[in-house]
This record gives structure tokens, C-alpha cells and sequence, in this order.
């Protein structure tokens, strides 16, 4: 009578335990329903609902490594320590790199113990739910996605947040001013996107700021002197932002600074800010920020540096004798500037990697320098460069022929198109200063190296990521890069009018709905030193990645020579489809005369060009010489002088010795 309640106790107790050794979900069913609302909204389809959410590595909802990408992550995190280890909530969704095609969730207020949530390199679409300002999270990372809108007020109530990054995507309007509101926000990220007006002065009450970065924005107003706040800052990325200068003196106040990038700035001149303060910098960049005056003297106690780019601004003046202190610096840009009097004995011979180039040194009297001497970069650095009409006086002065076309497959092998023109090889690897002279009548200058690419050296030339059907693909299967200042030099040409055709594909983002689709890349192109493309967009001027577009340009060619000059002007993604993609990217250049050149190529001349003989002259001289060495013949033979003489005229004419 009582057996049978005992038994059905006893069995329902083993369940129990069974269900337990089995790894049943410990999790709430609420916070279960709010994560399949979750991955659907997201578009994730693979989440296993018959396995424990909380599992771990064996139930699939944690994946203990990369797969394709090794920025791939596939985690759901959960804490079970809740009530003596009973009970789990989760506290981590880190879904990175899946190209996740949905939306963002408002249900994650569902999840109250969530902390951090990073949806980095996925496809979503839409704006950020207002919902999310009543949760308690401390990271939101949305980097490389295709969000809109602006930022809703209401994340200024996240008062936990210490982390927002908003990085790579398609954001718009003002900040708003209840960020200010985020007092333990230690990072700020709101890079490539479409942000305007004036930086709220909210923004100074986060004193807790380590890392600032708002590049490629439409910011509007000065850098503000606020900044003096943000006392724990470390990184500051203010690049093509919008923003004018000056440079605030009150960076100098900064001490904890390791990394500042400051770049393309518009507003008025200004001299350089107090640096000598800031002894922690790794990384300086402050370039084409309109900075004049002479270099200051005063940086050899920043011993910690690496990177040192002040390339592009108007600074006069001789390098000081204190930059010796510089010299295990890895790089060094003065790219672009006025700088005058005598290169460095300790930059020709002890120089890490160095860029001098489009300066007005004093000529270096040495037939073995060159324009690159060790890892020093001297093309287009002497005061003759600018005042000669476009020649290089590093480049030597005579030529062994006059040129009437220049083709090369920028980064490629040598190619032959149609059977007749034939496209030079261009497969120097290249470094981040450096001109090579890639032929007998053209050469290239690289000016910089890819930042935060986590690579030990770089790469300068791309490959193609996805099949090209565009007309002589081969020109297009790789391309040559650069990360901010791309030169190609062609030189002993002839006198007249040409075509500059460049070829450009993107080849680097991909034609799909992935994150490897949103990259924009923008540069500047300058032909003979005029800018003819502001902000180039490649795939949009081709109609797509993958697709060919040939700009063309005419030009007068008065002094044999042609410069064509790709700028990153710090505009476009830099991070997708992974951080250290951006810059120029070319993929072929012609040069083709828009007259009929001689059918032969002269002897040696000047590479001013214009002044050699001709090849038709020459055939015709001496054409002329041997029609008038005939006449002698004949003018002689007829007075006699040249008739077999008779002995009696043998013997008058001996005599007559």
C-alpha cells in the first residue's frame, strides 16, 4: 500500500538526478526564449536549443577556435554561480566575424546579468534599439557592420558602459549630449562613419576616457581644448574627422599618451604643439595638419617611439642636430615639407627606414646615393627638384633613348595585351620608404607602413580575393598599395601630348553579402601635381568591386617627364576586411602619345627630353652623306682623276715627286 507512492517518489527523484548528470540547462527558461528571439532577429541560425546554452565547448554554443577567419568568435558566456552554483544567467554573446545578416535585438533587456555583447564584422542592418539603455552592459562593439541613424539618446543611461565601439559603419548626425553622461567609459570608438556637427562639451565629464578615435567623420568646429580632461588618455585618433586645427597646445597635458594620430585637418596654419611632455608616445603621427615652422628640438627624451610621420605640412628649416636621438626609431616621415639644408650623415648611414622625399635639401655630392640610399627614401629631396621643371636630379641626367609610351602592371608580372603592348613587371615587394626605378625610363616612391596590421613586415602589393570577368584580367589580378603616399615617375619621354590612362579594380573587398563587402576605400589623385580625383571611391566609380575603371587624363609632356601621385588623405574604412586595409590601390598605368612617334628610338640625350636627334634624323644624314660621297665619285671620274694613268704619265707624275 505504501510501496507504490515510495517508488514512484524514488524514480522521480533518480530523474532528477539523471537530468542533472546530464548536463540539463540551468539556465531560466525567460533568459532561454529572449536568446531565440535573439538569434533570430540576428538571422543566427545554428544556435542548438537541445543542448544547454551554459555548456560550454561541448554543447556548441562556444567554439574553442577559428574557423575561416581568425577573427571568428562564436560564444555564449554564462556565470553559474548563482545560488550556491544552481543556477545560470548569461553574461557575454560574442558573435564576431559570421556576417550575421539581421538586425540588432532589442530583447537582449531580456538578459539581465549581460555584460558585454560584440557583434564586431557582420552584415547587420537597421539602427541601435533605444531598449538597450535600460540594460547594465559594459561593452557594446558593433565594428563593420551597416547600422544607420544616429546614436538614441537613451545609451547615455548605460551608466555602467565602459566601452563603446561603434567603428566602420554608416552612423549619422550629432553626437548626443547625454554621452557625457558616461562617466566610466573608457573607450570611445565612433571611426568611419557619417557624424557631424560640433563634439558636445558633455564629452569632458568622461574623465575616465583612455582611447578616443572619431577619423573619418564630418565633424565640424576646432579640436577641442576640453581634451586637457581626458587625463588618463593613452590613444587619440583624430584623422580627416572634420575637424579644424590648430592642434590644442593642452595635448602637452597628456602625459599618459602612447599614441596619437592626428591627420588632414582643415582651418589655418599653426606651429607644432608641446610634445616633449608627452615621454610615453609609441606612435606620432601629425600629418598634413597645416603645421609650419622649423621641427622642434626638443624630442630625444621620447625614447619609447616607433613612428615618428610629420609628413606634409608646410615646416621649414634644417633637421636638428637632437633627431640623432631618433635614430632607432622605426620610421620616420618628412615627407612633403620644406625642409632645407644638409641630410644627416647618421639618416644616410644608420637610418631605420626614413622618408625625405618632396623636400629642398642641399644636393647630396655623391654618384652612388641616389633616390634611395640604405633605408633612407631621397626622391624629389634636393632644392634643385624645384626649380629644374619636373625632372629629379637623383634620377641620372642622360637617358639611353627617348620614350614615347610607358606601360606597367603595378604590382604584377610582365604582361602582353592584344599581342602588342606590352605591360612592364612592377613585383618589388616594396617597404615603407623607399623609390625603386622599375625600368630604364620609370620608378615608384612608397611613403609609409600599414598600421595595426600585427604584421612583422609589410606587404605592397594586393591580390585579387574573388574571380574577375573585366577585359585582360591580368592587369587586375594584383595591384600595388600603399598606406599614404603612392608616386609613380616616368621620365625620358619625348616632347608632345599624352593619354595617362589608370586602370583601377577593387580586388581587396568582395561582391557578396559578407563583412568583406563593406570596406570603402578613398584616396586622392594627382597627375603632373594637380589633383584630378578627390576622395576616389574605386568600386564606386566602376560600378562594384571586381570591376574595371580607366581614368584618363591628357597631358603635355614639355620636359621628358610624368608624375602620377595616389594620397590617403585618412578617409575610409581601415579595418575591414581586417585592421591595416586602406589606402591607394592601382592596378596598371599607360602613357600613350597622342601623335605618331618616330618608328625608331634615338642614341643617348638629356631626359629633359625634346632635344636628342631623332631616329629619322639620323637615317636621313646619313642617306644625305652617301648621296653626296656618289657625286664626288662622279665629278672625278669625269675630270680623269680617276682613269688607269698611261707610263709616260706614271713617269711625269714620279717626276714631278
Amino acid at each position: 500500500m505504501f510501496l507504490a507512492p515510495f517508488l514512484s517518489r524514488l524514480l522521480l527523484l533518480s530523474l532528477c538526478f539523471i537530468s542533472l548528470a546530464s548536463g540539463a540547462t540551468r539556465l531560466p527558461d525567460d533568459e532561454v526564449e529572449a536568446l531565440r528571439e535573439i538569434g533570430k532577429t540576428l538571422g543566427k541560425t545554428d544556435w542548438n536549443f537541445d543542448a544547454d546554452p551554459c555548456g560550454g565547448v561541448s554543447s556548441g554554443w562556444v567554439s574553442d577556435s577559428p574557423q575561416f577567419d581568425p577573427n571568428f568568435t562564436n560564444n555564449v558566456t554564462c556565470n553559474c554561480t548563482f545560488l550556491n552554483n544552481t543556477v545560470c544567467h548569461v553574461t557575454n554573446i560574442s558573435l564576431k566575424a559570421q556576417s550575421l545578416p539581421g538586425t540588432l535585438p532589442p530583447q537582449i533587456v531580456r538578459l539581465p546579468f549581460l555584460q558585454e555583447l560584440d557583434l564586431t564584422r557582420n552584415y547587420l542592418s537597421g539602427s541601435i534599439p533605444p531598449e538597450w539603455g535600460s540594460t547594465n552592459l559594459l561593452k557594446i562593439s558593433l565594428l563593420a557592420n551597416r547600422l544607420t541613424g544616429p546614436i538614441p539618446e537613451a545609451i547615455g543611461n548605460i551608466s555602467s558602459l565602459a566601452e563603446l565601439v561603434l567603428e566602420m559603419n554608416q552612423f549619422s548626425g550629432s553626437l548626443p549630449t547625454e554621452l557625457g553622461n558616461l562617466t566610466s567609459l573608457s573607450r570611445l570608438l565612433l571611426t568611419s562613419n557619417n557624424f557631424s556637427g560640433e563634439l558636445p562639451s558633455s564629452l569632458a565629464r568622461i574623465a575616465s576616457l583612455t582611447d578616443f578615435r572619431i577619423s573619418d567623420n564630418h565633424f565640424t568646429g576646432q579640436i577641442p581644448k576640453f581634451v586637457q580632461n581626458w587625463t588618463a588618455l593613452t590613444k587619440i585618433a583624430i584623422q580627416a574627422s572634420g575637424l579644424d586645427g590648430p592642434i590644442p597646445s593642452e595635448i602637452g597635458l597628456l602625459t599618459k599618451l602612447t599614441d596619437v594620430r592626428i591627420s588632414d585637418l582643415n582651418g589655418d596654419s599653426s606651429p607644432f604643439p608641446p610634445l616633449n611632455t608627452l615621454t610615453k608616445l609609441k606612435t606620432l603621427i601629425l600629418r598634413s595638419c597645416n603645421i609650419t615652422g622649423v621641427l622642434p628640438d626638443n624630442l630625444d627624451g621620447l625614447t619609447l617611439l616607433k613612428t615618428l610621420d610629420f609628413s606634409f605640412n608646410k615646416i621649414t628649416g634644417p633637421i636638428p642636430d637632437s633627431f640623432e636621438a631618433l635614430k632607432k626609431v622605426d620610421s620616420i616621415y618628412l615627407t612633403g615639407n620644406m625642409l632645407n639644408g644638409s641630410v644627416p650623415v647618421w639618416m644616410l648611414q644608420q637610418g631605420e627606414s626614413i622618408d625625405l622625399s618632396y623636400n629642398k635639401f642641399t644636393p647630396i655630392n655623391s654618384e652612388n646615393t641616389g633616390c634611395q640610399s640604405r633605408n633612407l627614401n631621397l626622391f624629389a629631396s634636393s632644392s634643385q627638384d624645384n626649380s629644374s621643371g619636373g625632372t629629379v636630379s637623383c634620377i641620372p641626367s642622360t637617358c639611353e633613348r627617348t620614350s614615347y609610351s610607358v606601360h606597367i602592371n603595378c604590382g604584377g608580372k610582365e604582361e602582353s595585351i592584344n599581342g602588342t603592348t606590352k605591360f612592364d613587371a612592377d613585383t618589388n615587394t616594396g617597404k615603407s620608404s623607399l623609390f625603386f626605378s622599375g625600368a630604364e625610363n620609370w620608378g615608384f616612391s612608397i611613403t609609409g607602413n600599414f598600421m595595426d596590421d600585427d604584421r612583422t613586415t609589410d606587404d605592397f602589393i594586393a591580390l585579387n580575393s574573388s574571380a574577375l570577368t573585366m577585359p585582360n584580367p591580368e592587369l587586375y589580378v594584383r595591384a600595388r598599395i600603399s598606406p599614404i603616399s603612392l608616386t609613380y615617375y616616368a621620365h625620358c619621354l619625348g616632347s608632345g601630348n599624352y593619354t595617362v590612362s589608370l586602370h583601377f579594380a577593387e580586388i581587396v573587398f568582395t561582391n557578396d553579402k559578407t563583412f568583406r563587402s563593406l570596406g570603402r576605400r578613398l584616396f586622392d589623385v594627382y597627375v603632373q601635381g594637380k589633383l584630378e580625383l578627390k576622395d576616389f571611391n574605386i568600386a564606386d566609380a566602376a560600378g562594384g568591386v571586381g570591376k574595371a575603371f580607366i581614368a584618363k587624363f591628357p597631358v603635355s609632356v614639355t620636359n621628358g617627364t610624368i608624375e602620377i601621385r595616389l594620397y590617403w588623405a585618412g578617409k575610409g574604412t581601415t579595418a575591414v576586411p581586417q585592421r591595416g586595409v586602406y589606402g591607394p590601390l592601382i592596378s596598371a598605368i599607360s602613357v600613350d602619345p597622342d601623335f605618331e612617334p618616330p618608328s625608331e628610338e634615338s642614341s643617348p640625350r638629356s631626359k629633359g627630353g625634346g632635344n636628342g636627334i631623332s631616329a629619322g634624323a639620323v637615317v636621313g644624314i646619313v642617306a644625305g652623306m652617301i648621296v653626296v660621297f656618289i657625286l664626288v665619285l662622279g665629278i672625278l671620274r669625269w675630270k680623269g682623276c680617276l682613269r688607269k694613268k698611261t707610263p709616260r704619265e706614271q713617269g711625269t707624275y714620279f717626276e714631278s715627286l
